[in-house]
This record gives C-alpha cells, sequence and structure tokens, in this order.
C-alpha cells in the first residue's frame, strides 16, 4: 500500500467473520517489499464458487485456471500473490499455479480444482515457484487473521485497503455478504477490476450464484473505468460457505432470493466504487449517467467514451467547465446520436441542449461543482429509453508519475 492514501479514500468498514471462511497471510516476497504479500484463505467443505474473469485474450494462466475450476463450482481455497501477475510467462507460470493449487490440495486433502488462484502485479516474469512454496507453507503455519490483514496483502498500487459487506434475510436466516477489493490501474469495463474476493455465509447452488455474480457484475464491475486498460488478470470470486444454515437457493422462486440477489449487488457496486476512488493520480470521483439512448447496450458504449476521453478527465481534473469535450466524447462513440437533441448537465445545472449552450447559462454554479470531489455528468441523447451510469476519476499528473515508476 502506498504510504499516502487517495484523496476520496473511504475507512475500512468494521466487518463480521463469515463462517466457514479462515484467513492467512505471509511474506512469500515477490517484490522487495517489508509486507505479507500472499493470502491463503481456507474454505469448509461444501462451498460453491462462482467467478467472472478478465476478457482480455492475453490472459494469466491464473484466469486460465480459475475459468476451468469454476465450472465444477466447488471450492476449499483461494491463494492470492501480490507482486507478481504471473501473466505472459509461458510454460512456467502455468507451473507455477499447477504447483501452488497442488501444495495447497496437499495442504487441505482436496482436489486440484477445489484451489483457486489469482496473483496481480508485474505482466511478464514468471511467479517463483520456490517462493510461492516458501510463503505458502509459512501461511499454513501461521494464525488466522483479520479482513484488514488480508485486504492489505492483495494490494500493489492500492494507496488504501478496500472491503465493504451487507446482509440480506434468506429462509427466515440472516446471512452475511463480505467483499475485499484490490484495484487502483489496469481498470477498464471488460469486467472490470483487478482482483476482487466475496464471500457469504449463505448456503447457494453454484449456478445460482454464478447467474447472480454475473448480473451483479454488469450494473457495478462492468460499469467502472480508471484509465481504459483491461489487465490480464482481472477476477471476481463469490464463495457461499453455507454455514448460515438457510435451504439452498437455487432459483429465484426460492424464499431470500430476491434479498441476497439485492445485497451482492449492492455489496458488488460499493466494491466498485472503491477501486475507482483508488484510482491512479485521482482526486475526483465521476458518476455519469446516460439517457434517452436507442439502447441500454448504446448508452452504456456512450458513457464508456466519456469515462474513458482524456480530455474529459483532465478537464474535470482542471476544474474546467468544458462540456465541448464531452460532446466530443458523444460524438465519437460510434452510437445513435443526434446533435441537436443532445442536452448535458454538470451537477444539477443544464449546460447545453438543443445543439448548442442553454440561454442564459451561467458558468458560475458549475464551476462551484467541479471544485468539489464527487462530480456527476448527465448526458441525454433524447432518442428513446436506453440508459446506464458509468463511475470514473479524473486524470493528474499522478497517474503518469505512478505508472512511469512502477517497476522500479
Amino acid at each position: 500500500m502506498s504510504s499516502s492514501p487517495s484523496p476520496l479514500a473511504r475507512p475500512f468498514p468494521a466487518l463480521p467473520p463469515v463462517s466457514g471462511v479462515t484467513l492467512h497471510v505471509a511474506r512469500a516476497q515477490y517484490k522487495t517489499w517489508d509486507r505479507c504479500d500472499l493470502t491463503f484463505v481456507a474454505l469448509d467443505a461444501g462451498t460453491s464458487v462462482a467467478g467472472v474473469l478478465t476478457q482480455s485474450r492475453c490472459p494469466s494462466p491464473e484466469v486460465d485456471w480459475c475459468r476451468k475450476a469454476l465450472v465444477l463450482g466447488e471450492a476449499r481455497a483461494l491463494v492470492v500473490n501480490a507482486g507478481n501477475a504471473n501473466a505472459f510467462t509461458g510454460h512456467r507460470g502455468i507451473a507455477a499455479v499447477e504447483a501452488i493449487a497442488g501444495r495447497v490440495a496437499q495442504h487441505l486433502g482436496c482436489q486440484l480444482s477445489d484451489v483457486f488462484v489469482a496473483s496481480t502485479g508485474v505482466i511478464g516474469v514468471p511467479l517463483p515457484i520456490d517462493k510461492a512454496e516458501a510463503g505458502l507453507d509459512a501461511a499454513f503455519a501461521a494464525p488466522s487473521c483479520d479482513w484488514a490483514e488480508a485486504t492489505a496483502a492483495i494490494g500493489t498500487t492500492d494507496t488504501f485497503p478496500k472491503a465493504a459487506m451487507t446482509q440480506a434475510v434468506v429462509d427466515g436466516r440472516t446471512v452475511a455478504l463480505v467483499g475485499i477489493i484490490k484495484g487502483s490501474g489496469m481498470v477498464a469495463p471488460d469486467m472490470a477490476t483487478m482482483l476482487g474476493f466475496i464471500f457469504t455465509d449463505a448456503a447457494i447452488a453454484p449456478g445460482y450464484l454464478q447467474a447472480a455474480l454475473s448480473a451483479a457484475n454488469r450494473t457495478s464491475f462492468s460499469c467502472i473505468t480508471v484509465d481504459s486498460d483491461t489487465s490480464t488478470s482481472d477476477t471476481v470470486l463469490a464463495f457461499a460457505t453455507g454455514k448460515a444454515g438457510n435451504a439452498a437457493l437455487a432459483s429465484d422462486d426460492d424464499a431470500g432470493a430476491d434479498a441476497f440477489r439485492a445485497a451482492l449487488n449492492e455489496l458488488c457496486l460499493k466494491l466498485a466504487h472503491l477501486v475507482v476512488r483508488d484510482g491512479e493520480g485521482a482526486t475526483k470521483f465521476i458518476c455519469i449517467d446516460v439517457t434517452g439512448a436507442e439502447s441500454d447496450r448504446s448508452a452504456h458504449r456512450i458513457g464508456l467514451s466519456i469515462a474513458n476521453s482524456p480530455l474529459v478527465k483532465t478537464a474535470i481534473a482542471g476544474q474546467d467547465a468544458n462540456w465541448g469535450r464531452v460532446v466530443m466524447a458523444v460524438g465519437k462513440a460510434g452510437e445513435p446520436a443526434d446533435r441537436d437533441k443532445l442536452a448535458i448537465r454538470f451537477g444539477e445545472t443544464q449546460v447545453a441542449a438543443n445543439g448548442l449552450a442553454v440561454i442564459g447559462y451561467d458558468e458560475a454554479p458549475v464551476a462551484a461543482h467541479l471544485k468539489g470531489d464527487e462530480i456527476e455528468i448527465g448526458v441525454d441523447l433524447g432518442l428513446g429509453s436506453g440508459r446506464a451510469t458509468l463511475w470514473t476519476c479524473d486524470l493528474t499528473h499522478g497517474y503518469i508519475s505512478i505508472n512511469a515508476d512502477y517497476r522500479s
């Protein structure tokens, strides 16, 4: 973790233990830093798992491993390595994942496919198997730790540990949902965080957990962007231990299914927002609300065009009410748009409509809005009922400094 938290940071919340989940951290020393960088999570037998993974065509072997293991829907362990993405590392990278899974499976007496692995950090450097195995042995022997320690251990360029919780009543029982996440750069919505892990004590069939997570992803992790770059390693996994004792959720008709989905949606959105708040160099949290598009998909693409525009993001960083850059971003999106129906607002102030600035436009309230750290941009296409909301951050010199020095 950086020594200087983002100005948009949120305090670490009080999180309850989740029955069936045991956390351990250790120092594998993947980089020359004085911190824990390996997280081992032991999960009780009977745990269901679901996941959403990067759409990158150059995924890490960890992503490939998880994608295959998810088909079976069962989990006994999670291992997270920080400081080395183990991506684009050929057979050596694959061997490292197999070695990790094998050592954990032997330790727990479970199947290889029950072990999920994720890694984050520099691309192109093979994960050292000797360090991974030594780190695992240290984690096996270490006492259990709390959520804050586990969250800190999975971070890389993160400036603050990010976690959230929600609850739901399912089949008459209150179930907990706890999520931890890391992500600060190389974040774009092709699912789109860096690494996120969700744990619940609810009993949920794997297929239903997957459906619920995929749906939650579409309005959370796939609606954020920091820099338009999709990681090789993006992974969000959800684990349901079943320890709450509810009748297992298997369909939307089951008691408490709606409540669980709502809690999962809320949790994913909280986690996604935390990633944006820790965007590398960020000083502004930006919400982009697109309405009136021909379809929801079209609205989403237009919102992304705005959210990823360096010109829009630098204008917000400079507190410049340059709404012409928003017009530009709408026009370049390649989606249906009519210049003479387009309307734009900053905060509550309408700045442009019907192809030109509004009559009597006063920039003062917009300038005041842009001085805050929570910025809202509204765009109405005036074409249909399609809508989407996306979240991003501004683009500052800090982003360049962090990424120019990343490997040093």
